[in-house]
């Protein structure tokens, strides 16, 4: 018999007089982003949320430095059953799990997508889980996006991993591949939020939540371009809104980009293979973080997937010739892809 309580959060605000005219819902919405807002107007509706020691109503307008009081026990997700997802687990321990997510895993059950999804199968690895928060998730990747997620299997390991992620201290780093040539290394500032009249979608828009994204290219084709992506904010959908703004989409992205219009130039048998790739070309290669219990650092790379693998080859055969009288740019092949990553940018 499982013996854990189920995990509380206990913890007190001062509202920054910044946070003025903002309803309590939605600023603790983005003290909380583990937890939809939603739930967080439940726990309102249920007394578990003072507001300079009283009872509020989730539409309540802050004025600037009240304290705010939440005293929450977190439900257990007993509704959803465990299920064999055979799961890549790339590290465990009894504090966490490491999972090498595959392209087409749901990671939360959803309208839609009911079970067989991440959180399932971690119910399947431990029943333990569905007593922490979104089964210990604390974050997470789009259903077609591969990749490293950490998963915390223990209150305390959930409540630093959240705390790191605030912080901005734990590091992901993906690889894309983009349509059109990226030639130099950048940085994108541009605050998303949902797009203004197409709400399944996110965008750059003015007042949205802060986003930065940093990247550089690895290696350059003619009409195409693999980059190396690093996040400071972890904001849905941010890589692909923040690629699709600069002009060059996601390869394969049926959002943000057109995954059917290629360029009239490019080879006829690889247009066919850009047409036909099934998802966005976006991998989340390597993942850093500090151990929640011994705070030693914490570094993972998962090799690239096999349908962005193909697709890197078929590139290099069909596509990697440049314009004549073009100098030819650093193209690093198989070894620094496939290799350990490593920060690239710096605070």
């Amino acid at each position: 018999m499982n013996q854990n309580k189920p995990p509380q959060i206990q913890q007190s605000f001062n509202v920054p007089a910044h946070s003025h005219g903002q309803r309590i819902d939605q600023f603790l919405a983005s003290e909380f982003p583990e937890h939809s807002r939603g739930a967080i107007q439940q726990w309102i509706e249920a007394g578990q949320v003072l507001l300079n020691g009283h009872p509020t109503r989730a539409k309540t307008r802050l004025k600037g430095f009240e304290r705010i009081d939440v005293d929450v026990t977190l439900p257990e997700h007993s509704e959803d059953q465990p299920q064999d997802m055979n799961l890549d687990v790339v590290f465990s321990d009894k504090h966490l799990f490491v999972i090498n997510k595959p392209a087409g895993l749901v990671v939360h059950p959803a309208a839609g997508n009911p079970d067989r999804t991440l959180l399932n199968g971690l119910l399947f690895l431990d029943d333990n889980q569905r007593l922490l928060p979104r089964a210990g998730i604390v974050h997470r990747l789009d259903k077609d996006t591969s990749g490293l997620m950490v998963v915390a299997r223990t209150p305390e390991a959930y409540n630093s991993l959240v705390d790191q992620l605030k912080q901005r201290s734990v590091k992901r780093q993906y690889l894309a591949i983009a349509k059109g040539r990226i030639r130099q290394p950048g940085r994108i500032d541009k605050p998303i939020g949902r797009h203004k009249t197409q709400r399944t979608k996110m965008a750059v828009v003015v007042g949205g939540k802060p986003a930065v994204t940093h990247y550089q290219p690895i290696e350059q084709f003619r009409h195409y371009t693999a980059c190396k992506v690093d996040l400071e904010t972890g904001r849905t959908h941010q890589i692909r809104v923040h690629f699709n703004d600069m002009n060059h989409p996601l390869v394969g992205d049926p959002v943000y980009g057109n995954p059917k219009r290629v360029d009239p130039e490019v080879d006829e048998e690889l247009k066919d293979i850009i047409r036909e790739f099934p998802r966005q070309a976006l991998h989340a290669k390597a993942l850093s973080f500090m151990h929640p219990h011994s705070n030693q650092p914490m570094k993972f790379s998962a090799p690239v997937p096999d349908d962005m693998d193909d697709l890197l080859h078929d590139l290099r055969e069909l596509n990697a010739l440049l314009p004549e009288n073009e100098e030819e740019t650093h193209r690093p092949g198989d070894s620094e892809i496939d290799g350990d990553w490593d920060v690239f940018y710096e605070e």
